[in-house]
C-alpha cells in the first residue's frame, strides 16, 4: 500500500520518495479536530466557485466581507472560521459559491488556497478586491478583469520559475466581461500585477519619502507595457489554480490612478466588482452545463448560439 493519499499523482510521488523528512511533515497540511487548521473550512459544505476576498479597509467593506458578500446567497451556512480566515456558502442564481476572506498579500491567499484546494472539489477561483490605477486608460471606479497577472510577488516564486504564466482561465474571463457588460460596468480586461509592498513596490515612496532610483521608472515601466492597475493577491489566486488544474481569474476596483494622479477615492467602484464577480459565477454555473451536457472538456462559444437556437425552436433547454 502506498504511504501517500490517493490524490498524489505518481510523478509527485517519485520526489517525496527521494525526500528524507517527508515522514515528518503533515503532507495535507494541519488539521484541527479533522478540519483543514488555517480556514476551519468544512470541505463538505464548499461550493464549486469560491470568492477570495481581503479584509481591506480601502474596498470600504461596512463588515467581514465574506459575511457581506454571503448576505446575496439563498441557503447561506458558515463553512468555516479561524482567526484568520471566514468562509460562508450559498447559492446564487442556481450557483453554488463560497466566499473566504482573509488578510491581504500573496502569503496569506496561499494559506487558503491550498486548504481549499487540497481538501475541497471546488473548480473555479476568482480573487475579488481592490487596485492602484497604472495605467491612463482606467479611472477610479472602473473595473480591471485579469487576462493575466505579473508574477511580481514573492510567494508564487516558491512553487514555479518566473517564467510560468499567470493567465486567468478563458471562461472565466469571459463571464467576469460578460457580467460587468450586462450591467454598464465600466471595465477593462488586460494584465494585472502583483506585488509584496504596496508603496515602493507599486512605485509609490514610503516612510518619510523612501525611494530608490530603481523605483523611479516602476510605474511608467509597467504602464508602458500595457499592465491596467496593481494589486497584492491575484497572482497567487490565478498561479496555484493554474498549477493544479483548476479555473483561475481576478477582478479589481480601481481606487486611484498613480498616472494621471487621480486621487483615492475609498471603495471606488468595489461593489461593482462584488456584483460582477455573482453574476459571472452565475453564467459560468450556466456555461459549466452547457459544457457537460456537450461532452466537452472547455466551454465553447459555439454552445451558447446552440442554446439560443434550441430555446428558439421550443427545445427543453435547462437554464
Amino acid at each position: 500500500m502506498s504511504r501517500f493519499h490517493p490524490s498524489v499523482p505518481p510523478i509527485n510521488r517519485r520526489i517525496l520518495d527521494r525526500f528524507q523528512l517527508v515522514d515528518n511533515i503533515p503532507l495535507r497540511g494541519f488539521l484541527t479536530e479533522g478540519k483543514p487548521a488555517l480556514t476551519g473550512i468544512d470541505p463538505e459544505l464548499i461550493g464549486e466557485y469560491v470568492l477570495v476576498v481581503v479584509r481591506d479597509p480601502l474596498c470600504s467593506y461596512e463588515r467581514d466581507p465574506a459575511a457581506q458578500i454571503s448576505e446575496s446567497f439563498d441557503d447561506r451556512v458558515l463553512a468555516g472560521q479561524t482567526g484568520m480566515f471566514t468562509t460562508y456558502t450559498g447559492t446564487y442564481k442556481g450557483a453554488r459559491i463560497s466566499v473566504i476572506s482573509g488578510g491581504s498579500g500573496s502569503p496569506e491567499a496561499e494559506l487558503a488556497m491550498v486548504d481549499l484546494l487540497e481538501y475541497s472539489n471546488a473548480s473555479t477561483f476568482i480573487r475579488v478586491g481592490g487596485s492602484g490605477g497604472m495605467n491612463e486608460r482606467v479611472r477610479p471606479g472602473d473595473l480591471v478583469i485579469a487576462s493575466g497577472v505579473v508574477r511580481d510577488e514573492g510567494m508564487t516564486a516558491g512553487y514555479v520559475p518566473a517564467s510560468y504564466p499567470a493567465a486567468a482561465a478563458p471562461e472565466v474571463v469571459f463571464a467576469l466581461a460578460q457580467a460587468a457588460h450586462e450591467n454598464g460596468f465600466a471595465s477593462h480586461v488586460g494584465t494585472i500585477r502583483s506585488a509584496d509592498s504596496d508603496y515602493v513596490g507599486g512605485g509609490r515612496p514610503s516612510v518619510r519619502g523612501y525611494f530608490q532610483p530603481w523605483h523611479l521608472e516602476l510605474a511608467e515601466s509597467w504602464s508602458r507595457a500595457g499592465v491596467l492597475c496593481g494589486d497584492r493577491e491575484s497572482a497567487a489566486v490565478v498561479t496555484l489554480a493554474r498549477l493544479f488544474d483548476k479555473r483561475g481569474g481576478a477582478i479589481c476596483s480601481v481606487a486611484d490612478n498613480l498616472m494621471t494622479g487621480e486621487p483615492f477615492v475609498s471603495g471606488a467602484g468595489h461593489n461593482k466588482a462584488i456584483t460582477t464577480a455573482l453574476e459571472a459565477m452565475a453564467i459560468l454555473h450556466k456555461m459549466d452545463r452547457q459544457r457537460d451536457e456537450a461532452g466537452l472538456p472547455i466551454w465553447l462559444p459555439s454552445l451558447a448560439s446552440e442554446s439560443a437556437r434550441a430555446s428558439q425552436r421550443g427545445d427543453s433547454v435547462e437554464s
